[in-house]
């Protein structure tokens, strides 16, 4: 090569590391700034993310300092070639965090803002692949602009030991970070909310006319509802026509004073109890005739149905007061077993322990659910405690104070942060619905939405969550195999599942380990 053409490749070559500056500046002069300016949304967006959810906080204003101090080193000639070595690392940590992404995560989020926010995720990890064989290119140039003869040696030793060992260290300091996120997250550790991206779509929202209604139960192709108002009507929605008809139950009242008469329906067959009264009735579906199957066994105050046609109950100890969960079996002899201790007390054995009772029929195990803690107990049909799990906030104490009054009754003295307020189960997958805003949620998306959490609980696993697009209204939830319900003031809202959550109904009903403890 003659030394005319050397020099003209020269002048073209020394302004390659200039380029490259000028790219990586703007690119991170702009990024770094659109964080700053919507800091909120972007640390949002990182505690969305499948891989850096636990750090989110701190991964946040990590990268806005990078990006700054790499503007920084790539403005003065003396620190360009360095400035361009940390371009290199950063990129190559954003194009194995992309890579993590699409291919390792249990779910693609949306994706982020900013210069790049009308990209898909391919089309990222194509941007920045490219803009890290840019880097290499600028880095290389840099070594050519000795002497023709050093120029003609081309020196590709050093930078590419450099380039190496930066790849390794970006490469693994994202895989870790991935690890210890998922571990974290999944096993509670930090009280960050992952949210799933689109995971259900709304069928139809029926309105029914009136409030007061409930759930009471669901087979194939009917949605069963109680009303509170009107406790012996069901009113039965059906899935394919939509229509919504109503009946009346017939029930032997024998004078009683009822208070709260519910209705549970397990088809074929369908439950009348008051639990104030010690009263159980039982008929079938399409039947408005009822016959009484209990009488006097018990008193309670939460009811469930299991497979073996028998109940879970909670009731309170007749000499404490406190709660307590028992099995009734109406033709066993005795019909009624107690346990004491199996809910935990740690303040006054009442508000302490209070929480929704749920019985998974498609696992055939209870669940019980406290509502002022971060815990929930997991039982197999006969009332054997097989696992204690947790969610995802941090309070494993009850936030209440609690009066004792001289007639026994206890009283809240001051407002309690229930921590979980409404659940469903289905298929070893736990959903419900918190009444607590975790790490970099948005205030705002909190005030105007009810978020659902989902957990394993054949272990200790935080799924993820999802957002319903309204608040403090859900009075009742429903999970089968294709439909989520929700009942929303005097509206049905009926959703069906996307791939994201449908694919761990498989997952959670696997034959669990059985860690049996302390018995019912």
């Amino acid at each position: 090569m003659h030394t005319e053409q050397i020099k003209k490749m020269k002048t073209l070559i020394s302004f390659l590391p200039k380029a490259a500056a000028y790219f990586f500046i703007l690119l991170f002069c702009y990024a770094a700034v659109s964080k700053l300016l919507d800091y909120e949304n972007f640390q949002v967006q990182l505690a969305q993310s499948p891989l850096l959810s636990a750090y989110a906080a701190t991964v946040a204003w990590a990268v806005i300092a990078a990006e700054l101090f790499i503007v920084i080193l790539l403005a003065f000639p003396a620190t360009l070639r360095a400035g361009l070595y940390a371009s290199f690392g950063l990129m190559v940590a954003f194009t194995v965090y992309i890579y993590l992404i699409l291919n390792y995560s249990d779910f693609v989020p949306c994706s982020c803002g900013g210069i790049l926010e009308k990209m898909g995720w391919t089309e990222h990890l194509i941007f920045n692949a490219a803009a890290v064989l840019l880097s290499i290119v600028g880095i290389w140039a840099t070594y050519c602009s000795g002497t023709t003869a050093e120029f003609q040696r081309m020196r590709f030793t050093r930078p590419a030991i450099i380039l190496l060992l930066i790849a390794f260290f970006s490469t693994a300091v994202m895989i870790a970070l991935f690890l210890s996120s998922e571990h974290i997250i999944k096993e509670g550790k930090e009280f960050t909310r992952r949210i799933l991206p689109h995971p259900l779509v709304e069928q139809e929202v029926l309105n029914l006319e009136k409030g007061g209604f409930y759930i009471a139960g669901y087979s194939e192709d009917e949605l069963y509802l109680g009303n509170h108002g009107s406790p012996l009507e069901i009113t039965t929605v059906n899935l394919s026509s939509r229509n919504i008809r109503s009946n009346f139950l017939h029930i032997d009242d024998k004078g009683e004073m009822y208070r709260m008469l519910k209705i549970i329906v397990m088809a074929p067959s369908i439950y009348v109890y008051d639990g104030t009264v010690p009263v159980i009735y039982k008929g079938t579906v399409g039947n408005t005739a009822t016959t009484e199957i209990s009488r006097n066994q018990a008193y309670f105050n939460q009811i469930a149905v299991t497979n073996n046609a028998g109940f879970i109950i909670r009731t309170r100890s007749s000499s404490t007061k406190e709660y307590l969960l028992g099995l009734l079996h109406p033709d066993s002899v005795p019909a009624l077993q107690l346990r004491e201790g199996v809910l935990e007390k740690q303040v006054d054995g009442v508000f302490d322990s209070d929480g929704q009772l749920l019985f998974d029929a498609s696992s055939d195990q209870i669940l019980y659910t406290y509502a002022f803690r971060n815990q929930y107990i997991v039982m197999n049909s006969s009332g054997q405690i097989l696992r204690k799990l947790r969610t995802i906030d941090p309070f494993d104490k009850v936030q209440i104070t609690s009066i004792s009054l001289s007639n026994g009754q206890h009283k809240i003295g001051a407002p309690a942060l229930r921590t979980n307020k409404l659940q469903a189960v289905y298929r070893g997958i736990l959903f419900n619905i918190s009444g607590v805003m975790s790490k970099s949620e948005s205030r705002k998306k909190w005030r105007k939405s009810t978020v659902v959490d989902l957990y394993r609980t054949d272990r200790q696993e935080y799924i993820g969550s999802f957002y319903l697009p309204f608040s403090n209204s859900v009075s009742g939830i429903l999970v089968t195999n294709d439909f989520f319900f929700v009942l929303n003031g005097t509206n049905l809202n009926i959703y069906r599942y996307r791939d994201v959550i449908k694919k761990h109904f498989d997952r959670g009903s696997r034959k669990p380990i059985n860690r049996v403890g302390k018995s019912l």
